[in-house]
């Protein structure tokens, strides 16, 4: 990944270009790579096999532990029992700070608490807050709601437990990627409609927003860029076999007709994914009911970035100017 551009470029093949935007050439050859591997998609024959190949896979791409932050185990009452939860904070933040409740991605089937190990701490160093990663049951083991009923007890009992994990009721924001940007959707949400304390932010990145439509985003970058249409079938059977219950606003966060109140927002898409239109059409109904919103797009990259940011300067980048947009609406909260 870190070639000089010509000789990457021959890796990666011929520029690829899809709806006026063109494939950053790092994302085209790791994509190449990968495929190579076989490793062009991330569901298998089993949830187990697939599980097992997004740890591998994201070793790949792995660096050493960010230093500069420390880690400490926690564990999180719900009412499936407790739940495992790692407190990040940057090792010169000893004040209470803001504390972001995060949620982890994977079509609510795979990833954990290693697998997002490396985009907790990037997000406690360069935003400067306390990040409590959050882990939940997943299906098809637990199907839905089981993972709303994780994220939101996690949530109540953050908010319960906040000076403990330094921080206050008063600053705590909610965020995740993907099923995770769903998680944190949802428990804005349930705050807003059930009179608790809502976070002061959600941060969401390329979430999963409407499992009800079939948007032209999906057909455009449905093959070959990680996560396919295959994979985002055979996510939703697992969660939520019930197609006739996809409409579940605890699901579908899109169809709610309530957003008015709501937690300002920043939310990231990919232009080359799958998720981008119904995650634009979330920031847009948001900002429509009055929602402060700041939505950024990158053009030229991939759904799961922000778990690959180790492979190449440009996803670097990118997820530093992520971490930018995440500073600045926690800045307007607090001024």
């Amino acid at each position: 990944m870190r070639l000089p551009r010509p000789l990457l470029r021959l890796v990666a093949g011929e520029p690829v270009r899809v709806d006026g935007q063109e494939l950053a050439v790092e994302v085209q050859a790791l994509l190449r790579l990968q495929a190579l591997a076989g490793q062009e998609r991330m569901s298998a024959d089993t949830p187990e096999k697939a599980r097992t190949a997004m740890s591998g896979g994201l070793e790949v791409v792995r660096g050493a532990p960010l230093p500069g932050v420390q880690v400490s185990r926690r564990c999180v009452r719900a009412r499936s029992g407790e739940r495992d939860a790692r407190l990040y904070r940057p090792t010169n933040l000893t004040d209470p700070s803001t504390l972001l409740v995060f949620y982890h991605g994977g079509g609510w089937v795979v990833g954990d608490l290693d697998t997002h190990d490396e985009l907790c701490r990037f997000l406690a160093k360069h935003a400067d807050i306390r990040v409590l990663s959050v882990d939940y049951r997943l299906a098809p083991e637990h199907p839905f709601p089981a993972a709303v009923e994780d994220a939101v007890d996690a949530y109540e009992y953050v908010l319960d437990n906040a000076e403990d994990l330094g921080s206050s009721p008063d600053s705590v924001a909610v965020g995740g990627d993907s099923a995770g940007g769903n998680l944190a959707a949802v428990v804005a949400q349930h705050a807003l409609a059930n009179g608790l304390k809502s976070p002061v932010l959600q941060f969401l990145l390329y979430p999963a927003v409407d499992a009800s439509t079939r948007r032209r985003s999906r057909d455009l970058f449905g093959n070959g860029l990680l996560l396919t249409d295959e994979d985002m079938d055979w996510f939703m059977d697992m969660y939520q076999p019930d197609r006739d219950a996809r409409t579940d606003p605890r699901l579908s966060v899109l169809l709610n007709g309530e957003l008015e109140g709501l937690a300002p927002t920043v939310l990231v898409t990919a232009g080359f994914d799958p998720l981008r239109d119904e995650g634009e059409e979330y920031g847009r109904r948001l900002a429509e009911a009055g929602v402060p919103v700041v939505s950024r797009r990158f053009p030229d990259l991939i759904h799961g970035f922000a778990n690959l940011f180790g492979a190449s300067p440009r996803l670097r980048e990118a997820m530093f100017e992520t971490v930018g947009h995440l500073r600045a609406g926690l800045a307007l909260h607090s001024s």
